[in-house]
């Protein structure tokens, strides 16, 4: 099917690769033509810490940029861009409407949360949400989608075992309500390129750097660091990479990419103790020395979550990220190195840059 589906794509690719150079071309004579012809890019989660990095590059590119946001999001990340916002959400009806006018599509935009209340919201926006998007998208006659999945679908390895596209976990072995949802997303998205529609799957591993407004998990322990709220650490490990990366990445997925195909979008594998020492060494803090046993954190989360939340006190540790340490989680890059031309820069200016961001836009007290 997989074969199929991509040779169906490799017959329209030398139409879309002149779609592609006719829009750089036509960068050079924007000034004295009125009739170049410019690609417009669709963006859902722009607001975002992958998308607004996607949004600048696209901009950076020649491209121009329509971005879907929800009446209520924190703007912040697209402020002074040449862009156009449209309100609205994944569900809406006239969603196609907003659309039409653009060639390409990237779908960012999902809803992360590691609280087990938020299992319905989880579901309705991910999953359904992504079914609404790729309906909406046919209609509109958009040329190609690029889909922002996670490795969080795609599970982990035993025992930190290094896996990479080909690996599935079971679904009922993925950890939570939210990798769940990114793996049944991910499943319209394969319901949709057998229905015709050009997508390419990519899955971002752990994304570091600046923009991360919310901020991600993974910017949440660099503040938790930066504010000396780290005394002790889970022995555990993760797959980091810059988040400009991760954006150049799907411009590349978009250019280079098989229909049907899911890329790996990481760079190094590293403990969480060697991150922290890395982030001891740039900013002369010291890193904890302590592990916790993972029952500890799993007993604070349990009471957080299932006592004192109820009486109004927001949880600071869900069950599901403390149940997700229990395995290193560890991926193989290498598929979107060599078939996209995936970068790898160091991990040590992503770290910088993100310490930079968060202290120059008063994260840290």
């Amino acid at each position: 099917m997989e074969r199929a589906i991509a040779s169906s794509f490799d017959r329209k690719r030398p139409q879309y690769i002149s779609l592609l150079n006719n829009a750089k071309i036509a960068e050079k004579f924007k000034s004295s033509s009125n009739l170049i012809m410019t690609i417009k890019a669709f963006v859902t989660g722009g607001t975002g810490f992958i998308g607004a990095n996607l949004v600048r590059l696209l901009l950076k590119e020649g491209y121009q940029v329509r971005a879907l946001v929800r009446p209520q999001s924190n703007l912040d990340n697209l402020k002074k861009l040449d862009i156009e916002i449209v309100k609205g959400n994944l569900n809406a009806l006239d969603l196609a409407d907003k659309i039409k006018g653009c060639q390409v599509l990237f779908h960012v935009a999902a809803h992360y949360s590691l609280y087990q209340r938020d299992k319905e919201q989880l579901y309705e926006s991910n999953v359904l949400g992504t079914r609404s998007l790729l309906k909406a998208a046919q209609i509109a006659n958009i040329e190609r989608i690029i889909y922002t999945s996670s490795v969080a679908a795609i599970g982990v390895g035993k025992g930190g075992e290094i896996v990479n596209e080909s690996h599935q976990s079971p679904v009922n072995e993925l950890v939570g309500a939210y990798k769940k949802s990114k793996y049944w997303a991910e499943q319209e998205a394969h319901k949709a390129i057998i229905n015709g529609q050009d997508i390419v799957i990519v899955n971002p591993s752990t994304p570091i750097g600046p923009l991360d407004i919310k901020p991600t998990p993974t910017g949440e322990i660099i503040l938790r660091f930066l504010r000396r709220k780290m005394p002790a650490y889970v022995n555990t490990g993760l797959n980091i990479i810059d988040v400009r990366d991760v954006a150049q990445g799907h411009l590349l997925a978009l250019e280079k990419g098989k229909t049907g195909e899911r890329y790996i979008l990481g760079n190094e594998n590293i403990t969480l103790k060697s991150l922290l020492d890395e982030l001891s060494l740039l900013t002369g803090l010291k890193a904890p020395q302590q592990t916790l046993p993972l029952w500890l954190p799993l007993t604070v989360a349990w009471i957080e979550e299932y006592l004192l939340f109820p009486l109004g006190k927001k949880p600071s540790i869900p069950i599901d990220g403390v149940k997700m340490s229990k395995q290193p989680m560890y991926y193989d890059p290498s598929k979107a190195i060599k078939e996209l031309g995936l970068p790898s820069s160091p991990i040590k200016i992503a770290l910088q840059d993100a310490i930079d961001w968060f202290l120059n836009n008063g994260y840290v007290n």
